[in-house]
């Protein structure tokens, strides 16, 4: 079995931490790493004691929820608790960071951004990582790396589509069927 890729590895922590968002909008997680280490996690989530998204609905005002912390600044928050520096670290995130997120990942010196996903990305928000010298990287997450049962599954389905092709199933319907594994297994586009 080959190690999981840095990258990799970083950002399906990103996608664990997102489990455990509140928002009922996007489930985003963050992670914040220096030295390949981890330093820090965030999840967007109400203010701690507050009530939930999930539990009463989005408060949302021009378009945003503003019951809940996004998870870069959750993570950003958690080094500043617990005093650990960021100037230097690099940041992996789900999706990519609104323009207020930009702004504070910016001023802690965060030098790297990692994200998943597109999200409304910002004109501005990449101009401002530009200017600052972040660089920004888009790194989706291989569901087949954090599957630990990948290889077992994919050697179960290319048996099906042998098996498959000893029946009288038509080409279309294998095709069809090969396209569903694809897109489960592969994260590709259906193909019709």
């Amino acid at each position: 079995m080959e190690r999981i890729a840095w990258d990799q590895y970083f950002m399906a922590q990103s996608h664990l931490l997102a489990l455990r968002s509140t928002c009922t909008r996007l489930m985003v997680g963050a992670t914040i790493v220096r030295d390949k280490r981890i330093i820090a996690g965030g999840y967007n989530g109400s203010v701690s004691g507050d009530v939930h998204c999930i539990d009463e609905g989005c408060y949302v005002i021009d378009g945003h929820c503003v019951r809940t912390v996004h998870a870069e600044a959750n993570a950003l928050l958690q080094c500043a608790k617990f005093g650990v520096p960021t100037d230097g670290a690099d940041v992996y995130v789900t999706h990519f960071p609104c323009l207020q997120c930009t702004k504070q990942l910016i001023q802690s010196g965060i030098k790297n951004l990692f994200y998943a996903e597109d999200y409304k990305n910002h004109p501005y928000a990449v101009q401002l990582f530009e200017e600052a010298g972040v660089k920004t990287q888009k790194v989706p997450l291989v569901d087949a790396v954090v599957d630990t049962k990948f290889a077992e599954k994919n050697a179960f389905v290319h048996e099906l589509m042998e098996k498959l092709d000893a029946l009288n199933v038509t080409s279309g319907e294998k095709e069809t069927m090969k396209a569903e594994a694809d897109r489960l297994f592969f994260n590709e586009e259906k193909k019709n």
